[in-house]
């Protein structure tokens, strides 16, 4: 086997016969249910167990954050969000319709990722609004987690049976 083959082999753009796509796929539902708001959950944990200087910082963090994210959809939300549109039909075009597998796949890894987005920016104009401080911030935010969580669970759910589908029909295994 030479080393073309090898590379070929490795950058195959058959996605769900493909490892890396499922360590990508394992990877960023693992992020993004970590991540909440841009602030790693365990702070949320730290915050809520000693107080003090850690719920310091996680309201900062957060405070920060969130008006990151208000600021950025106030300003350029329409634009993002045609881009987006624009992106994800795209892809589902090129992917369902015209039936390439690399458009599907990443596909699959996108469009959910929009919804995490949709969910973390609707999180922050309500810690926002709310002006959400101690106890009801933390539940806001583990309320987002599990919102991402059990979106997560549907998600990696149905790009396993599509792929699973996809592998059998085009005959990877066999």
């Amino acid at each position: 086997m030479t080393l073309l083959q090898t590379l070929s082999e490795m950058i195959d753009l058959r996605s769900f016969s493909n490892l890396w796509y499922w360590i990508a796929l394992a990877v960023l539902w693992s992020s993004a249910s970590h991540w909440i708001l841009g602030v790693p959950f365990d702070m949320v944990h730290r915050a809520r167990k000693v107080g003090g200087q850690s719920a310091q910082d996680l309201h900062d963090l957060v405070r920060i954050n969130v008006n990151r994210l208000i600021y950025v959809a106030d300003v350029a939300g329409f634009w993002i969000l045609g881009f987006v549109c624009f992106g994800l039909s795209s892809l589902a075009t090129l992917g369902f319709a015209l039936d390439v597998e690399f458009a599907q796949a990443v596909f699959l890894l996108v469009f959910p990722m929009s919804i995490v987005g949709a969910i973390n920016l609707l999180t922050a104009r309500s810690i926002y609004q709310k002006e959400l401080q101690q106890d009801a911030l933390y539940r806001s935010l583990a309320t987002s987690r599990f919102a991402i969580q059990f979106i997560g669970m549907i998600f990696i759910f149905v790009t396993a049976m599509w792929g699973m589908y996809q592998n059998l029909r085009l005959g990877a295994f066999g």
